[in-house]
């Protein structure tokens, strides 16, 4: 039997002690009641009294008879639209016919947006047999006039006065607009460009106001520089101080990861005599206690500490050695693919190469095969501009200085390299040892080698490589591949001089942002000079400029012959081995110089062939592997940079997309 409560005699109070919020209770004691007088109606107040009311306020105007026009015409022609639009249906026709009109309607929706009703586009459409651009002229122009005619009208009304008696008004004469006049439709990517870069940190005083952004591209601008700045003769300067000095030449030192390049160049500068003996054997006993002892001659270029617990070269090391007629600079590059970036910057400074194989059983057959980074790397310096290349084939000496061994690499090689572009008589194959100093500085000493080989040593080589042209007659460029603050005022900037030359007291332009600045001092290797020409590696300190606005991969330029600046233009590409065939909106890492840019291919202008340049196809949907086009890339800013035709230092770009390298091209021409 269940329970029940007894409810008769309940005392309510007692039940709900404690409770405040509960239904019928009042929250607050003071609580004012709906039915105070305060909120009863009162007829005698007046406050809601409409002769009160009017007697308040006894001018009031009535609103004006043109206005309430304009309201009904809107209201007209907004109740037209809109049932135009809700209860229009489509036409019935054939599937044909039907395909063309909803393609038809969804090209035509997507430029002029939702203005236009979508039984306007489809008459129009029928009415121009699906011709877009017909379509578009007749709908953009009535929108137009809609637009001049209203104009036209408010002007009237806003110039007309009691005192006028009459007013001329002249035919409205309609405005063409082609279909050139509507903005393209963006496919894949859409990437905000700016036409003029704008920097928080610029202060105004040195940035040129005359020209603008044209100025880059027209190179009209004015910019005032010195008397002997503007009527220097370089080439004459140029001859005074260099005629008596020996030739400079940049060599990168390229190769597959563990091929010995370090070891190499090390132990050939301890030979050369540019490392005491005091430095070598304090890394000796270094790598010794580290149980590194064969890594002895690479930490002479591998500096950094991570750089000699990982055992592997990560930045561009450098250094310099003379032969009897050359200044030889040596750019040390990293042979993994995880720092292929750094070997890309470095190889934009190098004018020869020498590309490292390791002659090790399987050693080599790894980093020649696809994926391995020799024959990317050989590629790539060709595509930089890199005509002459040394093979040097290293450690020779693990498969006992077999001829065999030798000859089987170089057949492989030979065949590659005359593919990629390197003609025979630019290549030569030395057979050595970095880390016994085999054939580097002398000739072939070691009886196994010196039974079958009586080539020159590899110092012999490089003596031999041919020292390019100085474009030092051009206007200065230059592009900065490292920023550092210096020991006295101002800060530092280093990099290579493409053309042209550079003195004490010059100004420059930096980059997109065309800030002036001016040259305070200038050191090559260290030492101060006066001017520096095309070629020279050299530190910069410059003044009048902040630091901030100053980034690794800007150019410097020459006042009176500024770079263009742009953030789109067309290139020539070679396509490499890619996984995904290259389309419109294919995003990509433009390399230029030391430069890494985010970009879009936002046009394939025509496909063209490789040996003849003759168009095979305009307008291709895609680009696969080995082939070649005209292409327009777009970037994220404004950017500097040449046509190929203008600067071949400054008018060559990498294309780079996960880490691969995808396409190598030249500038045609800068939007």
């Amino acid at each position: 039997m269940s329970r029940h409560r007894i409810v008769r005699g309940m005392d309510y109070n007692d039940e709900y002690d404690g409770y405040d919020d509960v239904y019928g209770h009042s929250v607050d004691d003071d609580c004012v009641s709906p039915t105070d007088q305060q909120w009863l109606f009162d007829r005698t107040r007046g406050q809601h009294s409409m002769s009160a009311f009017i007697n308040k306020n006894k001018n009031i105007q009535e609103e004006a008879e043109d206005n309430e026009d304009d309201d009904d015409e809107e209201d007209e022609v907004y109740q037209k639209s809109r049932r135009d639009s809700e209860n229009f249906q489509m036409p019935e026709l054939d599937d044909t016919a039907q395909a063309k009109l909803s393609s038809c309607v969804d090209e035509v929706r997507s430029v002029v947006g939702d203005a236009v009703s979508e039984r306007r586009i489809v008459e129009t459409s029928m009415r121009f047999d699906y011709d877009i651009q017909k379509i578009l002229d007749e709908i953009l122009n009535e929108e137009t006039n809609k637009k001049d005619k209203g104009k036209r009208s408010e002007k009237f009304k806003l110039n007309t006065t009691p005192a006028a008696k009459t007013v001329t008004t002249s035919k409205p004469t309609p405005t063409k607009i082609t279909l050139s006049t509507v903005k393209e439709t963006r496919r894949g990517f859409d990437i905000a460009s700016p036409k003029a870069p704008a920097s928080p940190n610029l202060s105004g005083r040195n940035t040129p106001t005359e020209g603008g952004d044209e100025a880059g591209r027209n190179t009209n601008a004015i910019f005032k520089v010195s008397k002997d700045q503007a009527q220097r003769n370089i080439q004459q300067l140029y001859e005074q101080e260099r005629s008596s000095q020996k030739s400079q030449i940049h060599m990168i030192v390229i190769g597959h990861v563990d091929a010995g390049k370090s070891t190499l160049m090390g132990h050939l500068l301890y030979d050369t005599g540019n490392v005491s003996q005091r430095l070598m054997h304090k890394h000796e006993q270094e790598s010794k206690k580290l149980g590194k002892q064969s890594f002895m001659y690479a930490w002479v270029l591998d500096e950094t500490g991570e750089e000699r617990a990982r055992g592997i070269t990560m930045d561009v090391g450098q250094s310099r050695i003379e032969t009897k007629t050359k200044i030889v600079t040596l750019l040390d590059a990293p042979g993994h693919k995880d720092f292929i970036p750094n070997m890309i910057s470095g190889a934009t400074q190098a004018d020869v190469a020498l590309l490292v194989v390791d002659a090790t059983r399987g050693e080599f057959e790894s980093g020649f095969e696809l994926g391995g980074q020799t024959r990317e790397h050989a590629i790539l310096v060709r595509s930089l501009g890199v005509n002459q290349l040394g093979v040097v084939i290293n450690k020779l000496d693990t498969v006992g200085w077999s001829k065999e061994r030798f000859l089987e690499i170089v057949h492989k090689l030979k065949s590659f390299l005359k593919q990629a572009g390197f003609k025979e008589s630019d290549v030569s194959f030395t057979p050595c040892s970095g880390l016994t100093g085999e054939n580097l500085t002398k000739t072939a000493q070691e009886p196994g080698l010196k039974a079958w080989y009586d080539g020159p040593h590899l110092l012999d080589v490089i003596e031999h490589f041919k020292v390019p042209e100085r474009a030092v007659d051009r206007p200065f460029r230059m592009s900065v591949t490292d920023i550092y603050k210096g020991t006295g005022s101002g800060f530092c900037i280093s990099g290579r001089i493409e053309t042209g030359a550079l003195c004490v007291n010059d100004k420059v332009l930096v980059g997109a942002s065309r800030e002036q600045a001016q040259v305070k001092s200038l050191s090559i290797d260290d030492l101060t000079q006066t001017s520096a020409f095309a070629g020279d590696q050299i530190s910069v300190t410059l003044g009048g400029v902040d630091m901030s606005n100053i980034t690794v991969g800007c150019i410097i330029c020459d006042p009176q012959m500024p770079i263009p600046v742009t953030t789109r233009f067309q290139c020539r590409i070679i396509v490499f081995n890619v996984k995904v065939p290259i389309t419109m909106g294919y995003p990509v890492l433009l390399h230029h110089q030391s430069l890494i840019e985010p970009a879009v291919v936002c046009k394939l202008t025509a496909s063209i062939h490789k040996s003849t340049g003759e168009v095979v196809k305009k307008k291709p949907r895609c680009l696969g592997q080995n082939s070649c086009a005209l292409v327009e890339l777009e970037t994220s800013r404004a950017i500097c940079i040449e046509r190929y035709s203008d600067y071949k230092e400054l008018g060559r770009v990498m294309l780079r997309v996960a880490g691969v390298t995808i396409a190598a091209g030249m500038v045609t021409k800068i939007r």
